[in-house]
């Protein structure tokens, strides 16, 4: 069993993701869950760890918010993204 996952914010609803962290605490028996996200997706990101927390399970709690910046390459040009990793722990 792994002791700590990473769940990718894309375009899915939010509530998706809070059911695949969910999951991961519960069924995978996880310590940690990690919910990374880049560009326009933070906010859904953040919408998640919320959700989470406070309507489903308020035992977790933020453990460390990382920001960052990645840089891709877009029709030639490089261009920065924003990053956000949220690390949840479960008490």
């Amino acid at each position: 069993m792994s002791t700590d996952s990473i769940i990718y914010v894309g375009r899915k609803s939010p509530m998706h993701y809070v059911l695949a962290a969910i999951t991961q605490f519960n069924k995978e028996n996880a310590k940690e869950v990690r919910i990374k996200a880049r560009g326009k997706t933070i906010s859904k990101a953040v919408d998640v760890e919320e959700m989470l927390r406070n309507r489903f399970m308020p035992e977790v709690k933020v453990k460390e918010v990382i920001l960052g910046t990645d840089t891709v390459e877009n029709d030639g040009k490089k261009i920065n993204i924003s990053t956000i990793e949220i690390v949840l722990t479960k008490e």
